[in-house]
């Protein structure tokens, strides 16, 4: 598996190794040894996450704050997105900044946003299975929502017209952001 690094620290993409022959395909799409040595801490995932969302769907920007907050281990299983995360770390001298990778069935990336992120993702394709671990249990009150169309962030989703939920309608601007981390 070959770990990619960002310019943003913290986030990681792993790319796995995919064997293929005229049975179909095997690939390791986790390791917990690996993946605990990229990151350089020891992590415990928690609770495991599904979403199926049709095309121009946008889920996001969400995180919890401490002591609920949650790292994601996220991947496409079927279908297309693109995956964002932005960092929302006071003392990081990247914050604000973000990162965007496709994640598709095909490509079976796998992305790591550790806690101090907003995450989301925008669906290319109908039928799209996003799953993710976490690191932390959800908790409702703990929640929240950075505008996903935030002019601060200019974040190209590659959808027009997204389906949003109420809430990622109304989320706060980053330069409005109280930052719990």
């Amino acid at each position: 598996m070959e770990i990619k690094r960002y310019h943003i620290e913290g986030v990681f993409s792993f790319v796995p190794k995919i064997f293929k022959d005229e049975r179909g395909s095997f690939f390791e799409s986790f390791n917990h040894k690996l993946f605990e040595e990229a990151i350089g801490k020891k992590i415990d995932f928690v609770q495991d996450n599904q979403s199926t969302s049709i095309k121009n769907a946008l889920r996001g920007l969400h995180f919890q704050a401490p002591p609920f907050a949650q790292g994601k281990l996220v991947r496409v299983i079927s279908g297309k997105a693109i995956d964002v995360a932005v960092d929302i770390r006071k003392k990081s001298p990247t914050y604000g900044q973000h990162i965007s990778v496709e994640l598709t069935a095909e490509n079976n990336n796998v992305l790591w946003v550790p806690e101090g992120f907003a995450h989301g993702f925008s669906v290319l394709e109908d039928d799209t299975i996003f799953a993710y671990k976490c690191t932390n249990y959800y908790h409702k009150e703990s929640e929240s929502c950075l505008l996903w169309n935030d002019s601060h962030l200019n974040i190209h989703w590659k959808i027009n017209s997204p389906l949003l939920s109420e809430k990622d309608k109304v989320g706060s601007e980053l330069k409005n952001l109280i930052s719990p981390f």
